[in-house]
C-alpha cells in the first residue's frame, strides 16, 4: 500500500485549505464605526486567530467551535460547544451571537467567519419548540441519508439564527461573510445552515423533502412545519443587500493543490468531481468500478493515476455499529477491490474527525477485506451494521490526524499503480 504518498496528498489538500493565508487574502473594507467578528464551524477559531493578526484596527468578537478545536485568540473570545448533535453551550453561544449583533449601526462592520460544522454549534429553537426538539431534529436528519443542501432547508425552518437570520439582526450594519466550504458546489449559503446567508427554498419545499425522506420529526416540530410561523428570511430581501460574502477555501481548490503534488510525485491525476453527492456506499461502487477499469484495461486513464475526488456522501444508518461516511465508503470499496492488485486508496475528513470518531478516515488496498476476515470479522456484515470503524481498527488501517484546523469536506484518493 502506497501510504506515504496517499497520507501526502491529503496533508497538501488541508495545507490548501488553511485559514491563515486565505483569510488574510480577503480581508472586508474596514469601517467608519465599530468592527464586530462573529463565526461558528469547525474551522472558525483557525479563522478568527487569523484575522486577529490581519486586521490593523480594533474588534471584538465571539465565535463558537467544536470540542477540542479551539485557538488562543487576544480580542475575539472563543467558545466549544458540541458536534454534531447539540449541547447547551452551543446554545448559550448563539444567544451570545444574537446579542452582540443587536443595537449596531450602519457605520459599523460585522465579519462572519463561517465553515462547516457550524450547524449544530448554533442551535436556536424556533418559538414552540424545546432544545431538545431541535436535537431529536438533528438526529434524525443525519440518520436520514439526506444531502447537506436538503438537511439545511429543513433545519432553517425551526431556526431563529439559521438562514440569514444572524445577519437580518445586525441590520444595519454591513455584514461581510467569510467562508471555508464544506459542502458540494460551494453554495456559501448551505455551510453552516447559512447564519447570515439566506437560502433558496421555502417552506413548502421543506414539507416536501421532510416527507421524502421519512424524518420522524418532534411533534412541535412537525406542527411548525405545518404552518406558517417562524418563516426564513428570503433571498430578495433589502436587509441583505449591502452585505457581501467570498468562500476563501473550498474543495476544488485543495483537489487541485494534492493534484499537483501527484504530479510532482511523477503520478498523473485525474479529479472526478469536489461535489460528489450520495450513499457512501454506493459512491464507493462507482469509483471501484473505474479503477478496476484502469487497472485491468488501462482506461479511460493510463496508470500510474490517483483518482481524487470531494464533496459529501451520507450514510442512511441501518446499524448500530461505529464510523463516517468515510469509513462506510471506505468499507464498501474494499469489498468491491477484494484481489485487485496495485490500487491503494485514502479517504477522510480534511477536519481530521469521520463524524463523531477519532480517526480522519482510513486505507484501503485489493487485500484489506481479506485482512478483515482473518481477524475475525465479516466486511458485508460490518457494512450492514455501518460498522466501519471497528473492521479497519482491527486490521489498523484507521487513518488518525487529529484536528487540523479546517474543513472543506471529504478527501478521496485512489492510487493505481
Amino acid at each position: 500500500m502506497d501510504r506515504p504518498l496517499l497520507e501526502s496528498l491529503f496533508h497538501r489538500a488541508v495545507a490548501q485549505a488553511q485559514p491563515a493565508l486565505a483569510v488574510e487574502r480577503h480581508l472586508p473594507a474596514p469601517a467608519k464605526g465599530r468592527t464586530v467578528v462573529i463565526g461558528a464551524g469547525k474551522a472558525s477559531a483557525q479563522m478568527a486567530r487569523a484575522f486577529e493578526k490581519a486586521w490593523p484596527g480594533e474588534i471584538s468578537g465571539l465565535v463558537v467551535t467544536r470540542y477540542g478545536y479551539a485557538e488562543a485568540c487576544e480580542r475575539i473570545e472563543i467558545v466549544e460547544a458540541a458536534h454534531p448533535v447539540p449541547d447547551a453551550a452551543g446554545l448559550k453561544a448563539a444567544a451570545r451571537l444574537m446579542d452582540l449583533v443587536s443595537g449596531l449601526s450602519v457605520d459599523d462592520l460585522v465579519v462572519a467567519l463561517i465553515s462547516g460544522g457550524g450547524s449544530s454549534l448554533l442551535p436556536a429553537p424556533a418559538e414552540g419548540l424545546s432544545f431538545e426538539d431541535e436535537q431529536e431534529i438533528n438526529r434524525a436528519l443525519l440518520a436520514s441519508g439526506a444531502p447537506i443542501g436538503v438537511m439545511n432547508l429543513i433545519r432553517n425552518q425551526f431556526s431563529t439564527i439559521k438562514g440569514g437570520r444572524l445577519a437580518a439582526a445586525a441590520a444595519p450594519a454591513r455584514v461581510a461573510t467569510l467562508v471555508v466550504s464544506d459542502v458540494p458546489g460551494d453554495d456559501p449559503a448551505l455551510v453552516a445552515s447559512g447564519p447570515t446567508l439566506p437560502l433558496s427554498g421555502g417552506r413548502e419545499a421543506a414539507r416536501r423533502l421532510a416527507a421524502l425522506y421519512r424524518l420522524d420529526l418532534p411533534e412541535a416540530a412537525t406542527r411548525l412545519l405545518a404552518s406558517d410561523a417562524n418563516l426564513p428570511p428570503d433571498t430578495t430581501d433589502p436587509v441583505f443587500a449591502n452585505n457581501s460574502v467570498v468562500t476563501i477555501a473550498s474543495a476544488a481548490l485543495s483537489l487541485e493543490a494534492a493534484a499537483d503534488l501527484a504530479r510532482e510525485e511523477g503520478v498523473d491525476a485525474a479529479i472526478l468531481s469536489d461535489s460528489i453527492e450520495g450513499e457512501a456506499r454506493d459512491v464507493a461502487q462507482v469509483h471501484a468500478a473505474l479503477a478496476r477499469e484502469i487497472a485491468t484495461r488501462n482506461r479511460p486513464f493510463s496508470k500510474p493515476v490517483v483518482l481524487l475526488s470531494g464533496g459529501e456522501t451520507t450514510v442512511t444508518l441501518r446499524g448500530k455499529g461505529r464510523g463516517g461516511r468515510n469509513g462506510e465508503f471506505l468499507l464498501a470499496l474494499a469489498i468491491a477491490l477484494d484481489g485487485v492488485e496495485n490500487v491503494s486508496a485514502l479517504a477522510g475528513d480534511t477536519d481530521g474527525v469521520d463524524g463523531s470518531e477519532d480517526n480522519a478516515g482510513g486505507f484501503v488496498d485489493g487485500t484489506s477485506a481479506r485482512r478483515m476476515r482473518e481477524a475475525g470479522i465479516d466486511p458485508q456484515a460490518a457494512l450492514a451494521n455501518n460498522d466501519a470503524y471497528t473492521a479497519f481498527a482491527a486490521i489498523g488501517d484507521l487513518f488518525m490526524t487529529g484536528p487540523t484546523g479546517t474543513n472543506v469536506n471529504d478527501f478521496r484518493a485512489i492510487l493505481i499503480r
